[in-house]
């Protein structure tokens, strides 16, 4: 009997994927590739088709791209109905039914969630709608900034020190721009590689002519007369003029539109098992409703099982591409995500790439290069077993230590032709932030064991 659901799932049945994003388009493609010939739907809450997103605080604000010109090569045609500048608003587990803010309803048999991630807003809302002050996560967001730098501000304010605004800050002063970059912690990119890299990080900012400050936090924005931003005053109670504002405070996954559903779901996202398949709030699997991409929590085998958050582009990709599989295959064809996290970022002309999960280790090597040098591979380590590594200008070590990472190799790590460590080889403390505060920009975030559990574990590590 089951079979013969599936195959008339396969032939003739309802997909509703809620989020025309990059896990959206991939799942789709995946969907028909594997063939599923019944009805697809794709419903997104912007009015463009899937775009990339890593340009746009990259090559797109650089000038060396167009946000118009960034849309998502197919690489198959999907057949899709697309609900596109809509967003999903409810969703009824038990009648299968998608509520959209138009006020209609699409049916599913199976159901694909993977309405990612927004920017985290400036917590004052009236200092939010000056003009001047600018989120960067969506396509619109990428051109009224790019058009604003181009305009030649006289100074830009950047609020947190994580990927993004880093990339924004580098970019910047590429364009010959003044810029001021804050930071409550005391370095760069500290939530996400901890403050011995975050050190580096911070001398390639000021070296580059960042007007860096740390240890501070943004207390109000200031607007003149008619409604534009013109000063940000800080907690040390120093006040910076300016006329573009970026807010680069980390995410908040799209969960809202489901309170009230029966999933699992929060602000950390929504819980699902190893095979993308969405917990309700029991800690129930659900067996019609799965997720995919920035918005899923999932247990990880290589990290103790902890649900692990991912913002990450090739994640997106893999979980996508799982979830489309499991959903119209039998169980005993079903195959777990289990994906390596992996990020990449290039600012001040440096490039910086990670694998595993960073804000897990407590330990730090530097076994190739050296910090002074700004060309290194750093290697974390937990409960005496190798967790992550990140390079900077030093990539082609990183597929080593991912298989070391998948093979639990020991920690500190080992030079086998010297009879002892290098002196200057020696562990060190990660120097990680407390995991109780928050941290901008993450791009790993574990939280615990539980899919029911409320309580964040860490809340550190963005691509």
């Amino acid at each position: 009997m089951a079979g013969d659901y599936l195959d008339r799932l396969r032939r003739e049945g309802r997909i509703v994927i809620v989020g025309a994003s990059l896990a959206g388009l991939r799942a789709a493609e995946t969907l028909r590739a594997e063939g599923f010939t019944g009805e697809l739907t794709l419903i997104g809450d912007e009015p463009h088709e899937p775009y990339d997103r890593p340009p746009l605080s990259k090559s797109v604000l650089l000038g060396m791209a167009s946000p118009r010109r960034t849309e998502l090569p197919h690489r198959r045609e999907i057949d899709a109905k697309w609900r596109l500048g809509i967003a999903a608003t409810g969703l009824d587990l038990a009648a299968k039914r998608v509520r959209l803010a138009d006020g209609d309803e699409v049916p599913y048999d199976r159901l694909l969630i993977a309405t990612g991630v927004r920017a985290r807003p400036w917590l004052k809302e009236d200092e939010a709608r000056l003009d001047g002050v600018c989120l960067l996560r969506t396509r619109d967001d990428a051109a009224d900034l790019v058009q604003r730098l181009d305009a030649g501000p006289r100074r830009v304010f950047v609020i947190g020190a994580g990927f993004a605004g880093s990339e924004v800050a580098s970019a910047c002063r590429e364009k010959g721009i003044p810029v001021t970059v804050a930071e409550r912690a005391g370095a760069p990119l500290v939530g996400a590689l901890g403050g011995v890299i975050g050190a580096v990080a911070a001398d390639l900012q000021t070296e580059n002519g960042v007007d860096l400050r740390t240890h501070v936090t943004v207390t109000g924005l200031e607007g003149d007369s008619i409604g534009r931003v013109r000063a940000v005053h800080l907690s040390d109670e120093s006040v910076v003029e300016a006329d573009v504002v970026v807010v680069s405070l980390g995410s908040q996954r799209n969960t809202e539109w489901l309170t009230g559903s029966g999933l699992g779901a929060g602000p950390r996202g929504i819980a699902c098992d190893a095979g993308c398949r969405a917990f309700d709030f029991r800690g129930i699997v659900t067996d019609d409703v799965f997720v995919a991409g920035d918005v899923a929590r999932s247990p990880h085998a290589l990290f103790g099982y902890q649900f692990l958050s991912l913002e990450h582009w090739g994640n997106a990709v893999a979980q996508a591409e799982t979830a489309a599989h499991n959903m119209i295959c039998h169980g005993a064809d079903r195959r777990p995500h289990l994906w390596m996290p992996a990020f990449w970022s290039s600012m001040f002309g440096v490039n910086i790439k990670s694998v595993g999960v960073p804000p897990m280790g407590d330990q730090l090597m530097i076994t190739q290069g050296s910090l002074a040098e700004r060309r290194f591979v750093g290697v974390y380590g937990y409960q005496g077993r190798v967790i992550a590594a990140v390079t900077f200008d030093n990539a082609r070590w990183l597929e080593f230590y991912a298989r070391q990472i998948e093979r639990g190799a020991p920690f500190p790590v080992e030079y086998p032709t010297m009879d002892r460590r290098p002196e200057n080889r020696q562990p060190v403390a990660a120097d990680f932030p407390d995991p109780s505060l928050p941290t901008h920009g993450p791009t790993v975030t574990l939280s615990g064991y539980s899919p029911a559990d409320q309580q964040l574990v860490f809340h550190p590590a963005r691509h």
